[in-house]
């Protein structure tokens, strides 16, 4: 069952993004100031999408409800993890600021070996977080702790072990 907790996880991988806590008790998520996703006690997420992106919400959850400010309400328990990780990069995507989201975009399409000196053993999910989060070098891997690593979705134990090793070569 998806949880509060993976929509933090996946929110907070994003760069540049704030978590809120209203007096209500919700818990919004913010890039540039503008809320990508939310949850209030009653359990429903909110995400702010594109119309587009509304439908395919609709046809894919049918207790989701359309927002008329622009998004989608889906009670958390009626989607799954891998689902709510692909709505909420959408959300942030369609809020954060332009040079932002172009160059997460960008990191949606990086190959593993390819990018800088960051090794290809990393894997594909890996790499693509790290490039979505404007890391192309093992310089810049250096100034990151693990948990800094580890908080990026799709670093994972592993890639961050390769990273060090590297690193330690170098």
């Amino acid at each position: 069952m998806t949880t509060l907790a993976q929509l933090r996880k996946t929110a907070l991988s994003y760069p540049e993004t704030v978590e809120q806590a209203t007096d209500s008790g919700s818990v919004v998520f913010t890039v540039g100031e503008k809320p990508f996703a939310s949850m209030g006690k009653d359990k429903l997420v909110e995400l702010r999408l594109p119309a587009s992106d509304v439908e395919d919400v609709l046809a894919a959850h049918p207790s989701a409800e359309a927002l008329g400010r622009g998004g989608v309400r889906v009670p958390i328990g009626d989607i799954n993890g891998q689902q709510l990780n692909h709505w909420v990069r959408l959300a942030w995507l369609s809020q954060a600021p332009e040079g932002l989201a172009a160059r997460v975009a960008a990191g949606g399409s990086a190959r593993p070996g390819e990018v800088g000196d960051l090794p290809k053993g990393i894997g594909g999910p890996a790499t693509r977080a790290l490039v979505g989060g404007g890391i192309t070098s093992l310089r810049q891997v250096a100034d990151l702790s693990d948990a800094e690593l580890l908080a990026m979705h799709g670093v994972g134990p592993k890639a961050v072990r390769i990273l060090r090793e590297a690193l330690g070569r170098r």
